[in-house]
C-alpha cells in the first residue's frame, strides 16, 4: 500500500520509494502502530503521517495514501480534499470494501475539482483487523467498547445497535481470511452472538466465492507465497461460557504488563518509582514498544513472573561479562585511557581476531543493555505492584476457588483487610467467588458487600450475575466441568521466592513463588473437542458451517 500498491516483476517491493503523505483515520493508526516504527514509515517514503480529521497544510505536489474506514464521516472529509486539491494526487486504501454510492460521492468531488486525474488508485484493501503479533490479533482498540460484551448484553441494547455490532465483528473476521486466502470451517456455540457472528461470517464468504474465477479466496500465489491448503478451524464462542477467567488476577509477565500498566497495542507505558518522584518531582513516564524482535520479550511473556525476575538477572549478567571482557581486552592493548580515533583504529586494525570479535559485538551489546534495562523497569513496576496489592495472593486464592481446592484463607478476610489490594481486585475476587459458587445465596453475598466501597456498582454487578446464572445455568454445565476437569498437574506452590541472586537489584523477596497451573478451562476443552472430533456435551449443540458447500449443515 505504501509503495503504491505496486511490486517488481519477482514480487518484491519497489527498491526505490517516493516521497509521500499517510493519512488514516483512528482505526487505520492503531493497525499501522504496532507493524511499523516511524523509521520504518521514512524508509518506505512517508515524509508526514497525519490523522484524517485534523487540520492539514496543503502540498499540491506530493502524493497522498489514505489509509481508512469507508464512513460517511470519512468520505465527506476526503471529498472535501479532492475538491480543494490539498495533494497532488490521491491513493485511496479502504479498510473494508466502499459501496457504490460512496464511490459516486467521490467521482462528483473529483468533477467538482476539475482534475479528472487527481484520483490514482482507489483499492479495498480487507484490513479490518489490527494484527499484534504473528499469531495474535484483535478486532479494536479504539472504541472496542462499541462491540464488547457488555455492548451485546445491556439491558438498552436495541435489535438494530445489535444488527450492526454483529456486522462488524463479521466484517473483520472476513478481512482476517481474506488476507490468509484461505476458507475456514466455522464451528460456534448455539442460540447466542456467537451463532450470529458465524452465519453472517458465512453468507459474506458464501457471497464472494459465488464467483468462481473472480472472488478474494482465489489462489494468487505471488501474494500469497506462504499459502496453505490445509483449512483453519474458526471457532466462534460467546463468552457466557466461562465469566470467570477473564476476571482472574494473572500472573504471567504479558498478562501483567496489560492488566497493571494498560499494554495497548504493544507499547506499554511506566510511570516514575517512587524514589524517582522524590528526587526530581517532575519525573515523566516512560513509553517503550515491545516489538517483534525483541527476544527477551518473545521468550518470557508467557512466562510465571519470578521466572522473568531470574531471567532478567540472568541477562544482565551475561552482559556484564560481555562487557568486561571487551574492557579487559581494551585495557590489554592499552586503549584505556585514550579517545584518540587514530590510534583506536589502528589497535584494531592489528588486534587478534578475539578483540575485533569483541569490539564489533559493541553494537550488539548496547542494545542489549538497553532491552535490559526497558524490562528491568518494567518488572519493577509490576514487583511494585504485585507486594502493594498482594497480587501474588489474590492469584493464589482465585487459582483454588476456581478448581474446588481447599482455601487457607477466607475470602472474606481479604476483602475486609484494608491492605489487600483495592477495590476492584476485591470485587475481581468476590464476582469469581460468586461464578465458581454453585451454593452462593444472596444473603451470603450482602455479608461481602457492606467491606466494599462503591456498594451500589457492586450490586448492579452481582444482580446481572444473579441473573445470568438463572437463565443460563452454566455452572451446572460447560463451566463447572471445565473449572474442574484436567487439574492432575503440579500444585500451586505456598514457598516465599528466594532472592534471584545477592545484590540483585530486582528480587521477589515476600512475593510467592506461585506455579501456574495446567488448567483444562471451557475454552481449552472446547477447542480440543472440535479439532479432535472427540464427542463432548460441551459441544453436542455446536452449529457447522462450510462457505464451500452449497448449504451448510446446522
Amino acid at each position: 500500500m505504501l509503495n503504491f500498491n505496486e511490486r517488481c516483476s519477482d514480487g518484491s517491493l519497489l527498491t526505490r520509494p517516493v516521497w509521500k503523505v499517510l493519512i488514516y483515520d483512528r482505526l487505520g493508526q492503531d493497525i499501522i502502530s504496532p507493524l511499523l516504527t516511524v523509521k520504518q514509515l521514512r524508509d518506505l517514503g512517508v515524509t508526514l503521517h497525519l490523522p484524517l480529521h485534523t487540520k492539514r497544510d496543503s502540498i499540491t505536489e506530493a502524493p497522498a495514501v489514505y489509509f481508512i474506514l469507508p464512513t460517511d464521516e470519512n468520505i465527506q472529509r476526503i471529498c472535501q480534499d479532492i475538491k480543494q486539491q490539498v495533494y497532488g494526487t490521491f491513493y485511496l486504501n479502504f479498510l473494508t470494501a466502499i459501496s457504490r454510492e460512496k464511490l459516486e460521492h467521490i467521482a462528483l468531488a473529483v468533477c467538482q475539482s476539475g482534475n479528472t486525474e487527481i484520483i490514482s488508485k482507489v483499492v479495498d484493501q480487507f484490513l479490518n483487523f489490527i494484527a499484534i503479533e504473528d499469531d495474535l490479533f484483535i478486532l479494536r482498540e479504539y472504541q472496542s467498547d462499541l462491540i464488547s460484551y457488555q455492548a451485546l448484553n445491556s439491558s438498552s441494547v436495541s435489535e438494530a445497535e445489535i444488527t450492526g455490532i454483529i456486522e462488524t465483528i463479521a466484517d473483520s473476521l472476513f478481512s482476517t481470511f481474506v488476507n490468509l486466502g484461505v476458507v475456514p470451517i466455522i464451528r460456534c456455540s448455539p442460540s447466542n452472538a456467537a451463532e450470529m457472528v458465524a452465519e453472517s461470517l458465512d453468507k459474506k464468504i458464501r457471497e464472494n466465492l459465488a464467483d468462481m474465477n473472480n472472488n478474494l479466496f482465489v489462489p494468487n500465489f505471488q501474494n500469497f507465497s506462504h499459502l496453505s491448503f490445509n483449512r483453519p478451524l474458526l471457532i466462534i464462542l460467546d463468552r457466557h461460557i466461562d465469566l470467570a477467567t477473564p476476571l482472574h488476577h494473572t500472573w504471567t509477565y504479558q498478562a501483567l504488563a496489560h492488566d497493571l500498566l494498560g499494554l495497548n497495542l504493544n507499547r506499554i507505558i511506566v510511570p516514575p518509582d517512587t524514589e524517582s518522584r522524590l528526587r526530581n518531582p517532575d519525573a515523566e513516564a516512560k513509553t517503550y514498544d515491545l516489538q517483534s524482535t525483541d527476544t527477551f520479550w518473545n521468550t518470557f511473556k508467557g512466562s510465571p513472573f519470578p521466572t522473568v525476575a531470574e531471567s532478567i538477572q540472568a541477562e544482565l549478567d551475561a552482559y556484564k561479562a560481555q562487557e568486561g571482557e571487551v574492557k579487559r581486552l581494551k585495557d590489554a592493548m592499552g586503549l584505556s585511557d585514550t579517545d584518540n580515533p587514530d590510534v583506536v583504529s589502528g589497535a584494531i586494525a592489528s588486534s587478534t581476531a578475539m578483540l575485533t570479535s569483541a569490539i564489533s559485538s559493541l553494537p550488539e551489546l548496547m542494545e542489549k543493555k538497553k532491552s535490559i534495562d526497558m524490562h528491568t523497569n518494567i518488572a519493577m513496576t509490576l514487583l511494585d505492584n504485585i507486594k502493594e496489592r498482594k497480587l501474588d495472593e489474590y492469584f493464589e486464592i482465585e487459582e483454588k476457588i476456581m478448581t474446588r481446592s481447599t482455601i487457607d484463607k477466607g475470602v472474606l478476610d481479604i476483602i475486609r483487610n484494608p491492605q489487600a489490594g483495592v477495590e476492584l481486585d476485591k470485587l475481581r475476587l468476590l464476582a469469581i467467588q460468586y461464578i465458581s459458587s454453585q451454593d452462593m445465596s444472596e444473603a451470603d453475598l450482602a455479608l461481602y458487600l457492606p467491606s466494599l466501597q462503591n456498594s451500589i456498582h457492586c450490586s448492579s454487578l452481582f444482580n446481572y450475575l444473579n441473573k445470568w446464572k438463572s437463565i443460563s445455568k452454566l455452572l451446572t454445565g460447560p463451566v463447572a466441568d471445565g473449572l474442574t476437569a484436567g487439574n492432575t498437574a503440579s500444585s500451586v506452590s505456598t514457598m516465599f521466592s528466594k532472592l534471584v541472586s545477592s545484590g540483585s537489584k530486582l528480587w521477589t523477596e515476600g512475593v510467592k513463588n506461585l506455579v501456574i497451573r495446567d488448567k483444562n478451562l471451557p475454552v481449552t476443552r472446547i477447542t480440543d473437542a472440535l479439532m479432535e472430533n472427540k464427542s463432548i456435551s460441551e459441544i453436542k449443540e455446536y452449529k457447522y458451517f462450510d462457505p464451500k458447500l452449497q448449504s451448510s449443515s446446522l
